[in-house]
């Protein structure tokens, strides 16, 4: 149970991390540039909370958690990688068919984001479940 414990810690820790960097230093200028007209002034904190709380759960369940079994973190890598695809691809080609003013190179950067972000998250994450096993024995 505490290598899960410490797998959601290092990876949520890690997922909060990268995109509070992303949000803050990398992609104001980009989002806004893009699609200022559609931001909020101040963004909704509890959707959000539930957001990271909730793809961390699933980074840890479909990326870390194959990457521990398998005995391998490129194994969590590569498929925090696959999910971060999978799930910003969602997110992205859903509003580039549905929202105006949504734009395919948005899409791109971020779906390139959430590759990337993902892919880190889950490789700290198996690392983190690499410390309960130091600290059990």
């Amino acid at each position: 149970m505490l290598k899960y414990v410490l797998a959601y810690a290092a990876t949520a820790i890690a997922f909060c991390a990268l995109d509070f960097a992303w949000l803050t230093l990398v992609a104001p200028k980009f989002y806004q540039a893009q699609i200022g007209a559609l931001l909020l002034e101040k963004p909704n904190l509890l959707p959000a909370l539930l957001f990271y709380a909730l793809y961390v759960a699933g980074l840890v369940v479909f990326c870390v958690s194959p990457g521990m079994q398998a005995g391998q973190w490129t194994r969590a890598l590569l498929l925090g990688g696959l999910l971060g695809l999978v799930a910003y691809a969602t997110y992205d080609l859903s509003n580039l068919a549905t929202l105006k003013g949504w734009t395919g190179t948005l899409s791109l950067v971020d779906i390139s984001w959430g590759v990337i972000v993902s892919a880190a998250a889950s490789a700290i994450g198996y690392g983190g479940a690499l410390m309960a096993d130091r600290f059990s024995g």
